[in-house]
Parts: structure tokens; sequence; C-alpha cells
């Protein structure tokens, strides 16, 4: 399978911004009150979600019926999709105590 071509003339801020406002729109009251840590994959053209425990999750659900389309990614009641996580913030506690 090739992977989805970038368009040369994409705009990442407003492919952003349009998906945002589609969840909060759409999905945001629904999914925040019962699916929250769940991951939402927006397809812009047809404004549906797909949700799943991963992004993995989501994006195989989405690709079932929009193979090559762009997602974007929320997970829902969270500021970001990931989180990271390591050695960074047992440093920072180390260096506190």
């Amino acid at each position: 399978m090739d992977g989805i071509k970038l368009p040369a003339n994409l705009d990442r801020e407003a492919f952003s911004k349009k998906a945002m406002a589609i969840y909060d729109q759409k999905y945001r009251i629904q999914m925040e009150a019962s699916m929250r840590g769940k991951v939402a994959a927006i397809e812009l053209e047809s404004e549906e979600a797909f949700l799943g425990r991963t992004a993995l999750e989501a994006a195989m659900q989405a690709r079932e019926k929009f193979p090559d389309r762009l997602l974007y990614f929320i997970r829902v009641g969270y500021p970001a999709v990931h989180s990271q996580k390591g050695a960074g913030r047992r440093i920072a506690a180390r260096e506190n105590a």
C-alpha cells in the first residue's frame, strides 16, 4: 500500500482549524460525555469521526471507508493526542529534590 501523498498546497493551519470546528460543532458534547480518552480520527470532506482506543485503531476504521484521505486526530477530552513521558520527567524530579 502506498502512503498518502500530502497536497503541495496543503495549509496545515487551515486543515487543523477546520477539523477542530467539525469536532466542536458535531462531536465534542456527545463524545466528551462518554468517550473521554478515546481517539477520534476526523475525515474533513465527509465530516465523519472514527473512534478507537488508539490513533492506529481509529485510523484503521477510517481507512476502511476512506483509504486515501487525510485524517485529523483528537484525543477526546484532552488537548493533545499523544503525551511525552520518559527520562525528562525523572531528571527534572531529581534536580528539584
